[in-house]
């Protein structure tokens, strides 16, 4: 009997260090727990881009100027709970945002306007495809920094 009542606390203490290791949480030191603070909308891209994991904006082939444009979005959640209100969108104005080939070459650095909107013209040749045919794609960052916190936005530009 004297036994058992030693071995129920060390049985005890036994579950709950078991415990303790297995509800630890481990971080991901390959990923970034920090939301992003602002959407980055595709200008061009589907319906639904916005959440897609990658979104595609066709030009044609033959397009001398290609004019890359996304709008800068900061969601105001003060009223989610309110369903007459909502999330609000507000435009994101004089953020910088550096957009780049994902070669790592640079396109250009542009600053968003009072509606949150950047815009760049390139063409086929600067973004890396000389002789651009129906199904050329090339893969491109907008990348920026909003209120301390980094961003990448990913999206494609297809040719038709």
């Amino acid at each position: 009997m004297k036994n058992t009542k030693s071995l129920f606390p060390s049985a005890l203490i036994m579950l709950a260090l078991a415990f303790g290791f297995v509800s630890c949480k481990e971080e991901d030191p390959f990923l970034d727990r920090n939301v992003a603070p602002v959407l980055v909308d595709i200008v061009g891209a589907p319906f639904g881009a916005p959440i897609a994991s990658e979104p595609t904006v066709t030009y044609a082939a033959t397009a001398e100027k290609l004019t890359l444009s996304a709008r800068l979005l900061e969601l105001d959640k003060t009223n989610i709970l309110d369903h007459t209100k909502g999330i609000d969108s507000i435009p994101v104005p004089n953020l910088s945002i550096k957009i780049t080939l994902r070669t790592g070459a640079v396109l250009g650095e542009v600053t968003s306007d009072a509606q949150g909107v950047v815009k760049l013209e390139k063409t086929w040749a600067d973004l890396g495809i000389t002789a651009p045919k129906a199904g050329s794609i090339t893969k491109i960052s907008w990348s920026g920094s909003h209120k301390g916190i980094a961003f990448t936005r990913f999206s494609q530009v297809q040719a038709n």
